[in-house]
């Protein structure tokens, strides 16, 4: 063929700046492009000599190559693929946004079922001019009467075209580096990149460096490896579940996000119909902390990377898990990072949360031990999602679990059951078993099992359970003193109990210096117990809730703290005080403050003032202990 110079043909809605500067928004996509362009190559030839319309011999050594010569600053592309004739170059690469893979799926949708054609757009190519100053191609068509052809441009609109000199079929593209892609003459860079988008490609990806030093011996001699895949071309999550085996599920899972620790479980996502879907979900062994869980699901479409967490397909709270999907169907837009505004997409996410709901429903009813034993970690992911997500709420609602201070897992239901009638639909729980221990003592007392609620998820989720089941509340041990722990007085007399009230009231408010102190005086059951703080529910959730978003710098002096000390009118230290008040004395003093420190330390901790005043009035009142 002759030499020829032309300029590029740029349809009006794919200018060719937009595609060079601003289609991809990371500069390292154009591996993941090239790469993908080369498996395209390779999937339409073995399409072709399926069909008879290629003949390739006995070859079957498909394979990328990625070669990067760090003195001549370039970065070579090279695969065994299905080449082009010169007029295919034309209409493929001079013609800018004109899919080849496209037209390829058109010609051969009837010829049988064939391979997934990763390319949709035609403008993968193109991200190559994001880091190269020129990029050539070195191609031949697998048609045997076909030329070799080369081209190249310089990142403008013009381009030059003639015969050239490859002599094997398939195509080489050498990107000469600029100064955008300097970045990308480190070994290091490449093979992490490559690794990134190009894990699970069809077709064996291999790195070498050209300018590299040979590697010697001992005695001197040229030490020749093996070249070894960057890439996985069969991943486990597009084999059937049947084929798999637990050790195996394990070593995809610990070489796929680099976790050493074992996962908890899986599900294996195998779908066709209505859409094809594949892909494993992994529940992790999850950190303490809510704020520091962080997962990683990859979305993968014909096992080429596209973006990690997109929560157009994954539901937001399955994010905390670690998996990869792959979706061959996906509405990408052209810069395959992106996913089109689509209800095909809202099917996806519904189906990926019926098959974790179903999941766990089947792990608690075939396996109650092995769920009761992973519910520690994963019932923060589960209350998340029943926040986040109301179908998942209605599916799991029956299989949430609640540890009860004695160590037993009981369902809402059984809880119920158990205690219902004696707390009237009230749930009484824990969030800090040190703190509240006192608390926790007399429930235990009195039969009763308070639940474990100590994680920074349960707040928002009691509150969601609660506006979703108007008779069920929830009181934290310390909000209120319940009806079974009071001993009621026989022949009670109201005057007499109002003025003890104002009498013990006015000792605390003196010794304490607390004119908002709030007296109640009770006969608890247990006589070990002289005082407790309490604090109703609501006002405490409120002003927690205000903590955890940043509210508690502002003034909540409109909003009282409403504490009230409960005093147990059976203790000796109170009778002391009952017989006492009214009078000036020092030892009074001694036991109303050290009575309020006790109680409040039952409560939430002193403050280091407080804590101060607590330690030096111990020590005072051990002496005249001594003194006595």
């Amino acid at each position: 063929m002759s030499k020829e110079k032309g300029s590029l043909s740029i349809h009006s809605e794919n200018i060719f700046p937009i595609i060079k500067k601003w289609l991809y928004s990371d500069h390292d996509i154009f591996i993941r492009e090239l790469i993908s362009n080369a498996c395209d190559a390779i999937t339409k030839v073995k399409r072709l000599n399926s069909l008879g319309e290629a003949d390739l011999g006995e070859e079957t050594a498909f394979q990328v190559k990625v070669v990067l010569n760090k003195t001549d600053k370039t970065l070579k592309f090279i695969d065994n693929g299905i080449g082009m004739t010169d007029e295919e170059v034309k209409k493929y690469i001079n013609q800018i946004a004109f899919s080849g893979a496209e037209e390829f799926l058109k010609a051969y949708k009837d010829k049988g079922d064939v391979e997934q054609i990763i390319g949709h757009f035609g403008l993968g190519f193109y991200s190559a001019f994001m880091v190269a100053s020129t990029v050539e191609i070195d191609t031949l068509s697998f048609k045997p009467d076909a030329n070799a052809v080369k081209w190249q441009c310089d990142g403008g609109t013009e381009f030059e075209m003639e015969e050239g000199t490859r002599t094997t079929r398939g195509t080489e593209i050498t990107l000469h580096l600029g100064e955008d892609g300097k970045d990308f003459l480190s070994e290091y860079t490449l093979k992490t990149t490559i690794e990134k988008y190009c894990s699970f490609m069809p077709y064996p990806i291999y790195f070498e460096v050209a300018d590299a030093e040979a590697k010697k011996d001992e005695e001197g001699n040229i030490i020749v490896e093996e070249p070894k895949a960057l890439n996985e071309v069969s991943p486990l999550y597009l084999k059937q579940p049947s084929c798999c085996t637990d050790e195996e599920y394990k070593e995809f899972y610990k070489k796929t996000f680099r976790d050493f620790q074992e996962p908890l479980f899986w599900i294996h996502l195998n779908m066709d119909y209505p859409f094809n879907l594949k892909g494993i979900l992994y529940f992790p062994k999850l950190k303490t902390g809510f704020d520091t869980m962080e997962g990683s699901i990859k979305l993968y479409n014909s096992q080429v990377f596209v973006a990690d967490n997109i929560k157009e397909v994954i539901p937001e709270f399955l994010l905390l898990l670690k998996g990869v999907i792959d979706c061959p169907d996906l509405p990408l837009n052209v810069s395959r990072s992106f996913l089109q505004n689509d209800g095909f997409t809202k099917k996806i996410s519904d189906y990926i949360t019926k098959k974790v709901a179903d999941k766990l429903n089947s792990l608690f009813k075939t396996d109650r031990e092995s769920f009761q034993k992973f519910w520690g970690d994963i019932n923060p992911f589960i209350k998340y999602g029943i926040l986040r997500d109301d179908k998942f709420y209605q599916k799991v609602e029956g299989i949430v679990l609640y540890k009860t201070i004695d160590g037993e897992y009981l369902t809402m239901e059984a809880y119920l059951e158990k205690h219902g009638e004696k707390l009237d639909k009230q749930i009484y729980y824990v969030s800090d078993l040190q703190q509240q221990a006192q608390y926790i003592n007399m429930m235990k007392e009195h039969g009763v099992e308070a639940i474990v609620l100590d994680h920074m998820i349960d707040p928002p989720f009691i509150s969601h359970i609660e506006s979703k089941k108007d008779d069920i509340k929830f009181k934290r041990v310390d909000s209120k003193i319940a009806d079974l722990m009071k001993d009621l007085e026989e022949n009670a007399d109201e005057e007499t109990s109002k003025k003890q009230t104002e009498a013990v009231t006015n000792v605390f408010k003196k010794a304490l210096k607390k004119e908002d102190c709030t007296i109640q005086l009770e006969n608890l059951k247990s006589e070990d117990v002289a005082g407790m703080l309490i604090q109703s529910e609501e006002n405490r959730r409120m002003q927690e809730m205000m903590k955890q978003y940043g509210m508690g710098g502002l003034n909540l002096g409109s909003m009282p703290t409403e504490e009230v000390l409960v005093l147990n009118k059976k203790h000796p230290l109170i009778k002391y005080v009952l017989d006492f008040a009214g009078q000036e004395s020092e030892d009074l003093n001694l036991v109303a403050q050290q009575v309020y420190d006790l109680a409040v330390m039952t409560h939430k901790p002193l403050s280091a003032e407080a804590m101060t005043k607590f330690i030096k009035r111990s020590n005072e009142i051990m002496k005249k202990m001594i003194a006595q």
